[in-house]
């Protein structure tokens, strides 16, 4: 079972799989070798991304996420900009410390290698990582797989087959599930509601404070973010020249008298949303919801429906979290919340749905209704394709997740005005997501190879 906490992670942008995984790749294969006396041997490491890690690399800022991982930033407590400036000082100097105490030398044109021609045959974001001693030798060479949200899994735990119990996983939990339908029949034997089931299962990990502490700071880290976003002004990096407009847009809605028009709820929803995905594609610290390139869709109803003002109203925001991480897992565990694999359905579309699930917990819905939700938010997403211009998170990952933060409050209100059984279930649309991303072209697949990257100029 997958903790909500690891589901929701703080992290920084532009891309939880492209980013925040190759940070944790780098830093954990430097790890092993300290783990197993070989760290000190090493005068020279050589990193090949491959894939989708190579197709928008650069544009992911994956090539800095990597050095970053190599000097020992971790993407939870990392400064933005300290991390840039140490990556930076890399590229200038053609030198790296380490884990910040070990200083080789490091030229990225060389040691750094964008591997367009091998195709990764375990998932689509491959990286490997080769360490040498002082007379070239091969000290270890590992080969890891960043497989979306900010996990990463290595070529032997790929390999291992998949077992029959798909909740087998972890620690022991009270209400073990892995599927909806197994998840509705937790909720009916026990008689709790999806937000209490997973805190109950939470406690296989840690005590529940810790948890409800945890939930609080991923709550306070989303409006945080938006809060950064309101505030800063000009243009994203990268050659498409994006300019910044939810500072424009707050200005505007600000200055306008307070009503409760549809319209205007929308222009909020969109506002907190772009607001968020701003600040991941400049690099700055958001929290993975459950991905980096749809960070911003659970954070917009957070801070419409959860929270007073800048601060969440702990109560609602801890059902609501702990309810759309619930619906998430198991796209996580029956699919893929990766975009190099599912396209932007498995990205914006699984965020979605995590949103309308929990809304529709925060407004009282039953589980049933909680789940028709979360099934609705993912239905009219299927098929949704990732193919980001110039292999930016910009163009149109910031405007789609505007448009799913809506989708997903209208999802949440179609599953509470329904007055029967969905005729579509949550496992049915998720299987349905699963198999549309194993049937959708690879140039739909986040390597800006298809689709608006390949139709609009880039520069």
């Amino acid at each position: 079972m997958i903790s909500a906490l690891d589901l929701f992670r703080i992290g920084l942008g532009p891309s939880s799989s492209h980013t925040v995984g190759p940070m944790r790749i780098a830093g954990r294969f430097l790890q092993v070798l300290e783990d197993t006396g070989r760290f000190e041997a090493v005068e020279r490491v050589l990193v090949e991304l491959q894939g989708s890690l190579a197709f928008t690399g650069e544009g992911h800022g994956t090539p800095d996420a990597c050095l970053m991982g190599l000097i020992g930033f971790q993407p939870e407590t990392a400064d933005p900009d300290e991390a840039h400036a140490a990556a930076l000082e890399v590229r200038e100097r053609q030198r790296i410390a380490l884990l910040g105490r070990r200083e080789i030398a490091f030229d990225p044109a060389t040691d750094l290698v964008l591997d367009f021609d091998h195709v990764p045959d375990l998932h689509p974001n491959g990286m490997a990582l080769t360490a040498f001693d002082a007379d070239g030798t091969e000290i270890a060479r590992h080969e890891y797989f960043s497989t979306g949200g900010g996990f990463f899994s290595s070529r032997q735990q790929l390999e291992q087959p998949a077992p029959d119990d798909r909740v087998s996983h972890g620690p022991p939990v009270a209400y073990p599930f892995g599927s909806g339908a197994q998840l509705l029949e937790v909720c009916a034997a026990s008689g709790l509601d999806i937000a209490s089931v997973m805190l109950a299962n939470e406690a296989a990990r840690r005590p529940e404070e810790e948890t409800l502490a945890g939930l609080d700071a991923i709550a306070d880290a989303m409006n945080q973010c938006i809060d950064a976003g309101l505030e800063r002004e000009g243009l994203l990096p990268g050659a498409l020249k994006v300019r910044r407009r939810a500072r424009a847009i707050h200005q505007n809605l600000i200055s306008r008298p307070q009503d409760n028009q549809a319209e205007t709820l929308m222009d909020w929803l969109n506002l907190y949303a772009m607001a968020v995905n701003e600040e991941n594609a400049s690099g700055g610290r958001v929290v993975t919801a459950p991905t980096n390139g749809a960070a911003g869709i659970i954070p917009s109803l957070l801070r419409q429906y959860c929270s007073e003002g800048r601060k969440a109203v702990p109560s609602k925001a801890r059902r609501y979290l702990l309810t759309a991480a619930g619906i998430g897992l198991l796209y996580k565990q029956r699919a893929s919340i990766s975009g190099a694999e599912m396209g932007c359905q498995g990205e914006v579309g699984v965020a979605c749905s995590m949103a309308a699930a929990g809304l529709a917990a925060v407004w009282g819905g039953t589980p049933e209704q909680v789940c028709a939700a979360a099934e609705i938010g993912m239905e009219h997403n299927l098929g949704l394709t990732c193919d980001p211009v110039g292999g930016l998170v910009q163009i149109p990952c910031i405007e789609r997740n505007a448009i799913a933060s809506v989708k997903a409050v209208n999802a949440a209100k179609l599953a509470l005005h329904a007055g029967e059984t969905p005729r579509v279930s949550l496992d049915q649309v998720i299987e349905t997501m699963r198999q549309t991303g194993l049937d959708m072209s690879s140039k739909y697949k986040e390597t800006s190879q298809g689709g608006l990257a390949i139709n609009v100029v880039a520069c």
